[in-house]
């Protein structure tokens, strides 16, 4: 897996293996082409678990006046990838402030980090509404959770000596917490391994504090698993007795990357039709300008970019592609499953023309060689990710409980609390196996050393987000406040 169009092809064919169950196998999911109240989306914010975004001064979670609605029930799709260390993660509710409403983020068939744990996210009560908590990927081996006062503002400036080689990439440096004060872990340069991406060490918010997670080694993008199409579901669908949800289009991987936006503010990647330039307004970072923002990392571009290392016109094509798209409407992808059916029909198929984001399990099958085994997900397996799932719901709730349950926290600016606190919340129905216990040929890269803390970085307190990395055209005073997310206005010419 020496080049990207390989790996693409295996995230292809990683997914053209998967086959729709028999009708008797399991309650019919909800037709492609739309059924009454449900519109599958071809862009959209992109499961946590399947792609955690990395902030260097991570924002409270967003809230809402709205409450969100009771989770739906969601019906793992009739195939998985063959293998033990293949897991369904179920989906949840995601703001769509377009709409003014939620939509459901599709659950994900996902190959977990090595020695890696997946801490849900959950909606929780503020003061100010519902507020939104982000996952993270945890280490498994943490039997109690840390909870840090609030990181004082970022240090890391970017490279302040040369690589040793070009194969070697930058990675950020980050605050640590260490005898009960934040020291300074100084950035270093790495060399990154082909089918792995690193994500560097970083801080998540909690009602209760932040939470620091330490760098680990991920699988690249085409090696992740299965990524599927969110969805907008009308209210009275989740009124429905017995409504069962399952998904059933496909995101293609090979296009995911080329279509990717950050936003931060909602703790989420994006990937699909987000060019225009009030996007750029209200928060959304292209692949291209994320981390020469200095907002934050993206482990994803920064392995794409190694990748084209000796490339020196790749920037370049990938900067005129990206403005192509801002400026021309018809190049950029579609927004509904609907609509790619109907500009497919019309006979645009091809990349330059519009891309072909999204296809249903059945077109992944027939236009797909089957080079990675896939298994039917029989009943005594399905019975399990019933339980699986029954017991995921029950350690979010343990998780929102301990977070939750202390008063007088805020919810922006410096924590008022000056120690760290340690609580047993228990262990994740969603583990993966400790590194050295995989095969040789499977196994991640050696941890690397990271640099001494540098006692000679003082820690600042942080300035307004609104002043320091507010995106072009963005006011300060619609910055201020993390709790009231910005409202993108819709464009009368969309679906």
């Amino acid at each position: 897996m020496k080049s990207r169009s390989w790996l693409v092809a295996i995230g292809v064919v990683f997914m053209a293996g998967l086959r729709p169950s028999p009708a008797h196998a399991q309650p019919v999911p909800p037709r492609p082409d739309g059924e009454e109240g449900v519109q599958v989306l071809t862009r959209g914010p992109v499961h946590e678990a399947f792609a955690e975004t990395v902030s260097y001064d991570p924002e409270p979670g967003i809230v809402v006046a709205v409450a969100p609605p009771n989770p739906i029930q969601e019906v793992p799709p009739s195939q998985r990838p063959e293998g033990v260390n293949v897991v369904w993660i179920p989906g949840y509710s995601a703001w769509d402030d377009e709409r003014s409403d939620f939509l459901w983020i599709s659950g994900v068939w996902r190959a977990p980090p090595p020695g890696r744990q997946w801490v849900s996210g959950y909606w929780g009560r503020s003061s100010l509404g519902f507020q939104w908590t982000s996952g993270y990927w945890g280490d498994a081996q943490v039997e109690e959770t840390e909870y840090l006062p609030e990181p004082p503002e970022t240090a890391e400036v970017g490279p302040s000596t040369p690589p040793l080689s070009a194969d070697q990439s930058w990675i950020p440096g980050s605050w640590i917490w260490l005898e009960g004060r934040y020291v300074w872990r100084p950035g270093y340069w790495m060399t990154f391994e082909p089918n792995w991406d690193w994500i560097p060490s970083h801080f998540t918010w909690t009602p209760r504090g932040y939470v620091f997670v330490d760098g680990y080694w991920d699988y690249s993008v085409a090696r992740r698993g299965v990524l599927f199409a969110p969805v907008y579901l009308d209210r009275r669908v989740y009124s429905r007795r017995g409504y069962h949800y399952s998904p059933s289009v496909v995101i293609s991987l090979s296009v995911f990357t080329d279509h990717l936006f950050v936003r931060p503010q909602y703790n989420h990647y994006y990937f699909g039709d987000y060019y225009d330039v009030r996007y750029r307004d209200a928060g959304f970072y292209s692949r291209l300008t994320f981390q020469s923002n200095r907002y934050g990392y993206d482990p994803i571009f920064a392995h794409e970019r190694w990748h084209h290392r000796n490339d020196r016109d790749w920037g370049r094509r990938a900067q005129e592609e990206f403005q192509n798209r801002r400026d021309h409407i018809e190049a950029r992808p579609p927004r509904t499953w609907t609509a790619q059916r109907t500009r497919n029909t019309r006979g645009v198929k091809s990349r330059e023309d519009g891309p072909v984001i999204a296809a249903s399990l059945d077109q992944w099958v027939k236009l797909n060689e089957r080079s990675i085994r896939f298994q039917a997900v029989d009943n005594a397996e399905r019975q399990d990710l019933a339980q699986r799932e029954a017991r995921v719901r029950k350690f979010r709730e343990e998780r929102r409980t301990v977070e939750t349950q202390t008063p007088n926290r805020r919810t922006d600016g410096p924590s008022a609390e000056t120690r760290s606190t340690k609580v047993r919340i228990g262990r994740s129905p969603i583990v993966a196996k400790r590194p050295e216990a995989y095969d040789k040929d499977r196994a991640p890269p050696m941890r690397h050393k990271t640099p001494e803390p540098d006692p000679r970085v003082q820690a600042k307190p942080r300035q307004s987000r609104a002043e320091t990395r507010a995106p072009k055209g963005e006011t300060q005073r619609e910055r201020k406040s993390p709790g009231k997310p910005r409202k993108v206005k819709k464009d009368k010419h969309e679906p």
